[in-house]
């Protein structure tokens, strides 16, 4: 069954400025989501990107170089520069750096992946403390709560453009929500996503 309303589940904590993410810390939090909107021409001008021209990388490093590497990710696809480009190099590095401050991370893995497969279909929790995902582009990651590990009989969509902060495995949490979560099914669709995965790594010697 498909419910379009989120609010339905209280664990799910919706604010509208990033000063308020804190809420994911609270005891009563399975996750948080930043609810706001891409700028209009922004979002056009992502939509009608080639799918070569859209960057992607994989990278850990200190929040404070998120900006220069996100810089190069767009030079090596040749991503036309301008004001658009300029609006999402920077919300990256925002959201880097807000992200790291709340986790009180020293280092972050950065994903940025084009996507037009069904990557990650099934519902799922990450081996990991917690992860922010942001899809810039194309179908917003999907949630739901099931307590067995069975698809979720309530399916939500998050916003795209509206960052998700999710708990992993290695959140310790009591008790369990059942919050699980997965890639929108696309392929075949002709639909591709631009998505932003930011970890946070406390010890970059363990992730080599």
């Amino acid at each position: 069954m498909l419910d379009l309303d989120p609010n339905a589940i209280s664990s799910i904590k919706t604010v509208t400025d990033p000063s308020a993410l804190g809420v994911f810390k609270e005891d009563t939090s399975a996750a948080a989501i930043l609810k706001r909107a891409t700028p209009r021409a922004v979002q056009e001008w992502i939509d009608e990107l080639p799918v070569d021209h859209l960057p992607f990388g994989r990278i850990i490093m200190r929040p404070g170089m998120v900006a220069d590497a996100v810089t190069h990710l767009c030079d090596m696809v040749e991503l036309p520069e301008g004001p658009n480009r300029e609006w999402l190099q920077d919300d990256i590095a925002e959201l880097a750096d807000v992200f790291a401050t709340l986790m009180e991370a020293p280092f972050l893995r950065l994903r940025l992946n084009a996507v037009s497969t069904n990557a990650c279909r099934k519902f799922h929790m990450d081996y990991i403390y917690a992860r922010l995902i942001c899809t810039y582009r194309g179908t917003g990651t999907q949630y739901g709560i099931s307590p067995n590990g069975s698809e979720p009989p309530q399916i939500f969509t998050v916003d795209t453009g509206s960052p998700i902060l999710l708990r992993g495995k290695l959140w310790p949490e009591e008790p369990e929500v059942g919050l699980l979560h997965r890639s929108p099914p696309i392929e075949g669709t002709g639909e591709t996503r631009l998505v932003l995965v930011l970890d946070p790594i406390f010890d970059p010697e363990e992730e080599a």
